[in-house]
């Protein structure tokens, strides 16, 4: 039990922010995910705008934010350059 009163309004602020800050940084490791795998560029819009919104909300801090769009960029950029592959021409050996 705490000594002051106020510590167990402050102890139960604290499991509220907590819970919504996890649950806000689960959701941008997924968006990153699924925009890193993804070929569209619609996902990695998706996940820039969520990094933006979670830094300007204190949630992740802004240079985190920027140094995860930067390297969502560069994996978008990457996919772009690679052509896709062709299906692979089945070679039957000889015995």
């Amino acid at each position: 039990m705490p000594n002051i009163k106020a510590a167990d309004k402050w102890a139960k602020q604290s499991e509220k922010r907590e819970t919504r800050n996890k649950s806000a940084k689960n959701r941008l490791k997924t968006l990153f995910k699924r925009a890193v795998d993804s070929t569209e560029n619609a996902a990695a819009l998706l996940a820039e705008s969520a990094y933006d919104k979670a830094a300007g909300k204190g949630i992740i801090h802004p240079n985190k934010a920027a140094r995860k769009k930067s390297r969502l960029a560069k994996a978008m950029k990457r996919v772009a350059t690679v052509p896709v592959k062709a299906a692979k021409k089945s070679s039957k050996r000889k015995k």
